[in-house]
């Protein structure tokens, strides 16, 4: 498994071919003799509510620069989703909030940058339970809250999944 299409198998080395595999085109290792899945890599995401607002962060490095989104990142390897939400909340933030305090707002599989997919879990939580005080950190250019209207009025650049999350955020608290 791998999370950009795999030209050599991560198994053995070997350069890998393509096939159907299970009804669809695969990289495929012929020494091996198996397919080499391209699968999306876990994310999770915080949105800290206030009122119709929530706090977004603009992206500082790929992919979006410039753009507007939830606070969010990678998963490490050993790390829960609502840990990592919370983890990379503070990171991009300076906002801290309790991993318990975060409640899932569902999960979905985000537009594609290039041969990039992620699935994300977003958690919300509200601002009366988080500390500090919103200052943009790793991976953000800025951050500050943006209500409903803000939204709509399209002034910004938001990442292509902001727009539907803002509404099943503000909805879930």
């Amino acid at each position: 498994m791998t999370v950009r299409p795999a030209d050599y198998c991560p198994n053995c080395g070997t350069a890998t071919t393509t096939r159907e595999v299970e009804g669809r085109e695969r990289r495929y290792c012929e020494t091996c003799e198996r397919p080499v899945f391209h699968n999306p890599t876990p994310t999770a995401a915080a949105a800290v509510v206030d009122g119709d607002s929530i706090l977004l962060v603009e992206r500082a490095v790929p992919p979006g620069v410039g753009e507007w989104t939830v606070p969010g990142g990678h998963l490490e390897a050993d790390e829960q989703p609502a840990v990592a939400a919370a983890r990379e909340l503070e990171e991009e933030t300076g906002v801290r909030a309790d991993p318990a305090a975060l409640e899932l707002v569902g999960a979905e599989l985000l537009a594609p940058f290039g041969d990039k997919h992620a699935v994300s879990m977003a958690y919300a939580v509200p601002v009366d339970d988080t500390e500090g005080t919103p200052e943009a950190g790793t991976d953000a250019a800025a951050v500050r809250f943006f209500s409903r209207e803000e939204l709509d009025a399209d002034a910004h650049a938001f990442r292509p999944h902001v727009p539907g999350r803002f509404e099943r955020v503000l909805d879930a608290l």
